[in-house]
């Protein structure tokens, strides 16, 4: 069975081969061109960290901006669903370093049916599925969304985003209890995730976690929770 797989995977390589998502060269195996890796603007010490709404935390590894914008929005737009796994395994590492052993179970914030089907995926669940290697688990489904609302992309207003969510999500009892790592892409005003994280604990869980391959703006120290 492992065999197949190889050669399965050797054959998917060939026909289709791992490119870096920032600059599109080809690789050897899924990840970033050494280049790349150089001059990402990735979130340094004391910039990770962006508190949100109702004192919520969420990290990012990296900047949303040039290469980084760039990657995300054809992941999102544009049907470059590869680009999840390497902007995954960053949000992954930087999972390790500051919630590490503080969460039971990986979920993320969901598309509604309608964008699920135009897009063929779910950019925020690949991006959890990606992390979880890591960790040798599974993200689980614990938010729908249950409305068809505008997307926050297309809200400048931050009161505009926040209002855009009331109501869209539902959680399922099986956040009852748990400590949940909650997963974006990029992390602008907080609102999705605040909503969903909201919803998570009104459902019960125990604590929620954010994190997102990108963030904008301001953010703050990783300090006291």
């Amino acid at each position: 069975m492992e065999l197949v797989r190889n050669l399965l995977e050797s054959i998917l390589n060939l026909l289709f081969p791992p490119k870096c998502p920032f600059c599109g060269k080809v690789l050897d195996r899924p990840g970033t061109c050494k280049k790349c890796r150089a001059v990402l603007p990735r979130t340094g010490e004391g910039d990770v960290l962006r508190r949100l709404d109702d004192g919520l935390l969420c990290i990012a590894p990296l900047w949303y901006e040039g290469c980084v914008r760039d990657a995300l929005l054809q992941l999102k737009f544009h049907g470059c669903a590869s680009n999840a796994v390497p902007l995954g395994a960053y949000i992954g590492r930087c999972v390790d370093e500051y919630y590490s052993g503080k969460f039971d179970v990986v979920t993320w914030t969901p598309v509604s049916r309608k964008r699920y089907k135009k897009r063929g995926y779910d950019q925020a669940e690949l991006l959890a599925r990606s992390a979880c290697l890591r960790w040798g688990m599974k993200p689980v489904r614990l938010v729908w969304k249950v409305k068809d609302n505008p997307a926050q992309s297309s809200l400048k207003s931050a009161t505009r985003r926040q209002f855009n969510v009331q109501g869209v999500y539902k959680a399922s009892a099986e956040a009852r209890g748990q400590r949940i790592l909650l997963i974006d892409d990029i992390c602008t005003t907080g609102s999705t995730l605040t909503a969903c994280a909201q919803t998570l604990l009104d459902a019960g869980a125990e604590r929620v976690l954010c994190a997102s391959a990108a963030v904008t703006g301001k953010s703050v120290e990783f300090g006291e929770e």
